[in-house]
């Protein structure tokens, strides 16, 4: 297994810092982040440190360079939008962006792209689903002739009033995941699981790992804090913001020793990659370089490498 971080979490560099940071920090490995360039739509979107729009090999030789140069790798693109926003305005552009990353993966020798299903929040999830397997068949057959992995993020994106009731993103559960693989049954098809978002559902997170081991294609590392007595006060059904707070790897509920324990036992063998959403540090980007050292230091016993 490879450690590293997510880029967003360095939006303020550039692409050469980020990776000279990683170096210089030990990190083996760095998701980069290849949102459109432009306005950020929320928190850690937006940040571009491999712009897609009109990428071509030469690009993609530059960018490898800079990895090479430092010694880091590159664990995947990572583009996290709606693409099943109920706006066709919204949707449509996302869809294509998202098409461009994978065809701009394998240029950069890269397997990995990960992203959100995404969802039409005010549905349910049978009432979504059509729409799911009318963007995502061929979304899948793309990557499929790209040689591209897709890794689906588990995050809920249920946070916040504007995402009530139902969340931005599908792929949060087992019962889910089945369902979708099922439907698309492609070997191109899996997970970049997040634990943090089994905690937060006060779901193991290491239930799923021995059943869906095959479709473990990226990790992210991230943990998150259950306030007991704000959960008292607004009940589980309230908005998660009013009663969680996300936090660095071993700061939170996960028992980070457990989950790397059972996580080996499942074979895996890829990257794991530190997001920082942990106010606790501040919210610069000194505080953010701070906590993915503290975040580094807690996971580093688990891995090979010094």
């Amino acid at each position: 297994m490879k450690l590293g971080f997510v880029s967003a979490i360095l939006a303020e560099l550039s692409l050469p810092e980020v990776l000279a940071f990683a170096r210089d920090e030990g990190f083996a490995c760095v998701e980069l982040m290849s949102w459109p360039a432009g306005k950020a739509e929320r928190k850690f979107a937006g940040v571009t440190h491999v712009d897609v729009t009109r990428f071509s090999q030469a690009h993609a030789d530059d960018v490898r360079a800079l990895a090479e140069e430092r010694g880091v790798a590159i664990s995947g693109l990572g583009y996290y939008p709606n693409v099943l926003d109920p706006d066709p305005k919204v949707s449509a552009p996302c869809i294509e962006h998202l098409s461009k990353v994978i065809a701009a993966a394998p240029l950069l020798g890269l397997t990995n792209v990960n992203t959100f299903i995404g969802r039409d929040w005010t549905r349910s999830v049978d009432e979504n689903w059509p729409r799911f397997l009318e963007v995502w068949r061929p979304l899948i057959a793309h990557a499929e002739e790209c040689g591209v992995s897709i890794g689906i993020e588990n995050c809920p994106m249920l946070f916040t009033k504007d995402e009530w009731p139902g969340g931005k993103n599908l792929a949060t559960s087992p019962a889910i995941w089945r369902r979708m693989f099922a439907d698309i049954p492609s070997a191109n098809f899996g997970l970049n699981y997040d634990p943090s978002h089994f905690a937060l559902q006060f779901m193991d997170p290491i239930s799923p790992l021995r059943e869906f081991h095959e479709k473990l294609f990226h990790l992210h590392a991230k943990d998150v804090k259950i306030h007991r007595e704000r959960l008292n006060e607004f009940g589980a059904f309230a908005e998660p913001l009013k009663w969680h707070q996300p936090r660095i790897p071993g700061y939170g509920e996960i028992d980070w020793a457990r989950f790397m324990g059972a996580l080996m036992e499942s074979g895996y063998d890829g990257p794991i990659c530190i997001e920082v959403e942990d106010d606790t540090f501040g919210k610069t980007l000194a505080g953010r370089q701070a906590a993915l050292r503290v975040a580094r230091n807690v996971l580093r016993p688990f891995f090979g490498q010094p």
